[in-house]
């Protein structure tokens, strides 16, 4: 018989990554307030940050294998949220033109008493980018609701000279690796 799976999330992205397992899963959106320790690691944030939003939903769903995940962008010490205007995504797109970034995308995985976290750190390199590059890629909205003022598998794509690391991690649920600790705690298709 095959096992249950919920995504603990909203985002239309981990959605779409998670359909590539191609086997049925629901969707809970998990209304936990997230609880932000900024003394940890990003490495460790992104994986309390997941496991706060898998557990929400596990707490009611104890049957089924509960997936959360967050990501952060990071440039040297400071963590980059999404934008809260228009000014502030320029302003976070000005500061990772022709520079490197790490993101950071932690992923939690609870099945009753079965708890697996792990995260994927992978390092982005944008292009140096003129200033009418920046307004043009904000004046498509796309950035407004991205951590790091940019998404990858869209226009964002088109800032970026290369990676080093999981793709589908910086575009927000490493998915190879998921699917991996899915079977190791047992999951069945």
């Amino acid at each position: 018989m095959a096992s249950n799976l919920i995504l603990a999330s909203a985002s239309p992205r981990r959605k779409e990554l998670l359909e590539l397992l191609q086997i049925p899963f629901e969707i809970i959106v998990s209304e936990v307030e997230e609880v932000l320790d900024e003394s940890l690691h990003p490495a460790d944030m992104v994986q309390s940050l997941a496991m706060q939003k898998a557990a929400s939903v596990a707490k009611n769903n104890q049957h089924a294998f509960v997936i959360g995940s967050d990501t952060l962008v990071v440039y040297g010490e400071r963590m980059l949220g999404k934008p809260s205007s228009k000014n502030e995504a320029i302003e976070l797109l000005q500061l990772l033109s022709g520079k490197t970034h790490e993101v950071y995308t932690g992923v939690a995985i609870i099945y009753g008493e079965h708890i697996q976290s792990f995260y994927e750190k992978t390092s982005v390199t944008f292009f140096q980018l003129s200033q009418k590059e920046i307004e043009e890629y904000v004046s498509t909205g796309e950035p407004m609701d991205k951590a790091g003022a940019y998404g990858i598998q869209g226009f964002g794509a088109l800032l970026v000279e290369k990676i080093h690391g999981d793709y589908y991690a910086v575009v927000g649920l490493p998915i190879a690796r998921t699917n991996r600790e899915l079977l190791n705690m047992g999951f069945k298709r």
